[in-house]
């Protein structure tokens, strides 16, 4: 006969170590394998955080490798050729092809960034999980419980009582891997134009401008992509720890990156 104990509303009794549906989280985690499975995540999310980071340093030092090898390489032909519309040509061939592997990398670098910011939410939420286990550890951590946006820029240093700046976000922008990479497949943009401008024929002012205003176009499509990539993070994410509205007022909208 089956042995189970049947309570007087008619549920069955379950096992400590089985959640009930729609039981809390402390339920769950009174598991004794809880722990275990959860500091292997950790790890796991760890070593993926340091996958990322080598393959966005990977694929930067990739694109200025070709890029600095195609420049010399065309400086060894001017000195052949001399910088006439043979030499015009093949620069804007070279260049062409320097800037769509500085956009694929762009692209790349900037989904590598947004895995971190995955990976981070991830560690986050397991020492939620971590604190609740153990509540009196809180103190010892320096990093972030929550798992929301505001939490993950307390991770990268953004203190939550710190004001926002949105200037000093665009900068620390600019000093990110997918910042530096924008900026660069820009300038190739920019010479790029110019040396098409001077093809068809444009006087060297108007070649100027139009290079000016080829990097200044690319530039600001590296910064939307890196803007519309963060901003929607948090629905990307689906937090199950915000940081509470006492602790997040004031934080900041720095960017974070690789």
């Amino acid at each position: 006969m089956d042995e189970r104990t049947i309570q007087p509303g008619g549920s069955e009794h379950l096992p400590p170590t089985v959640a009930r549906p729609g039981a809390g989280v402390a339920g769950r985690l009174d598991d004794p394998r809880a722990l275990q499975i959860l500091t292997t995540e950790h790890w796991s999310l760890l070593s993926a955080r340091s996958l990322v980071y080598n393959e966005a340093f990977a694929r930067a030092g990739m694109f200025l490798t070709f890029l600095s090898a195609s420049l010399v390489a065309l400086a060894l032909v001017a000195q052949g050729m001399g910088f006439d519309r043979d030499f015009l040509v093949l620069a804007a061939i070279v260049l062409g092809f320097d800037l769509f592997i500085g956009l694929a990398t762009l692209g790349r670098v900037t989904d590598a960034s947004n895995d971190d910011l995955r990976c981070i939410a991830g560690m986050n939420r397991i020492r939620h999980a971590y604190l609740e286990m153990a509540p009196g550890l809180q103190r010892y951590f320096v990093t972030s419980q929550f798992d929301d946006v505001s939490g993950i820029l307390s991770t990268y240093g953004e203190l939550p009582d710190k004001p926002p700046s949105w200037f000093l976000g665009f900068v620390h922008g600019l000093t990110t891997t997918t910042g530096m990479v924008a900026i660069i497949t820009a300038a190739v943009g920019g010479i790029l134009g110019s040396v098409v401008a001077i093809l068809i024929g444009a006087p060297p002012n108007v070649a100027l401008g139009v290079g000016l205003g080829s990097f200044t176009a690319l530039f600001l499509v590296g910064i939307g992509i890196g803007y519309r990539s963060f901003s929607g993070l948090g629905a990307r994410l689906r937090s199950e720890f915000p940081m509470p509205p006492s602790d997040a007022a004031g934080s900041g909208d720095r960017t974070p990156g690789a």
